[in-house]
């Protein structure tokens, strides 16, 4: 079993928005850690070039892993599925294996596989829940996952181990909540409080866009109202391809649930009744506002 101060050299594999930014954390909020990432050459040589890691690879993964304590992949759900076997093929032994995918079922599914109890090394799947609309390595800030929560898939005692305690010092020294639940669970509540608002923001902006005429009307009488409700619209399909691929069942009853909320608000246009759909609406507010 490694000491209790396990993690000395990271390696991410993907050093775009997520990675960048946590090995960006790393830096400023950890002392004596060797950052090591691996991406396309254009991205790392760029991730190198801000100080965000140390070390740059990317074409074989094996020179990456060799001797990290910690390897944090924050690629695409299906660039991770993918990457997973080689990942649990050399990964170092003893080393932690963590992602930062936005779904967990799929993920969680295949890495009991690949990472069998009696394995040397460690698997840990793990989402932060903090983000932008825009993507990329000129887009990373060690802050993004201050005062965030970070889901992680277990349950707490799973800090027994000495691996997983040292993973979760790193994410209170970096400013996030740790909270831990099952996949099921983070998949449906993610489905709801932030998949089904992307869809949401996707379904008005095109909506909005479709109804455009030649002098740009509705939108030239937007007021930043839209444009505050809108934010998510600026998410690349890219970016949300596999999540909604590895969600749909429950982005698929969310969607159902919620055309029926609109349908109720049709119905009670004309009545004074969806005053209350606006105290509820209010009370969710300060709720979100005081996280």
């Amino acid at each position: 079993m490694p000491s209790a101060h396990v993690i000395n050299r990271v390696t991410i594999l993907g050093t775009g928005l997520i990675g960048g930014s946590f090995a960006h954390a790393l830096r400023k909020y950890t002392a004596d850690i060797h950052i090591a990432g691996w991406d396309r050459p254009d991205v790392v040589r760029e991730a190198q070039s801000l100080g965000a890691i140390d070390a740059a690879f990317s074409t074989e993964l094996a020179p990456a892993l060799e001797n990290a304590d910690l390897v944090y992949i924050a690629l695409p759900i299906g660039a991770t599925l993918d990457l997973l076997p080689e990942v649990a093929r050399l990964a170092p032994p003893n080393a932690l294996i963590t992602d930062a995918c936005s779904t967990k079922v799929r993920i969680t599914e295949d890495a009991a596989d690949l990472f069998p109890e009696d394995s040397s090394k460690l698997f840990l799947g793990g989402h932060p829940m903090a983000g932008r609309e825009l993507s990329g390595i000129a887009h990373a800030d060690a802050d993004l996952f201050r005062n965030h929560t970070y889901a992680l898939i277990g349950a707490s005692s799973d800090q027994k181990d000495p691996r997983i305690s040292a993973f979760v010092k790193i994410l209170e020294k970096i400013g996030a909540r740790s909270l831990w639940l099952g996949a099921q669970q983070h998949d449906y509540a993610v489905g709801l409080a932030s998949h089904l608002p992307q869809l949401a923001a996707v379904a008005l902006a095109s909506f909005l866009y479709d109804h455009l005429d030649e002098n740009g009307l509705p939108i030239t009488l937007a007021g930043p109202g839209l444009r505050d409700s809108l934010r998510l619209a600026g998410s690349p399909y890219s970016t949300w391809r596999d999540i909604v691929l590895t969600n749909k069942e429950v982005l698929s009853a969310a969607l159902d649930l919620f055309a029926r909320r609109l349908d109720d608000l049709r119905e009670r246009l004309a009545s004074r009744d969806l005053e209350a759909d606006f105290d509820a609406a209010n009370e969710l507010y300060k709720l979100l506002r005081s996280l």
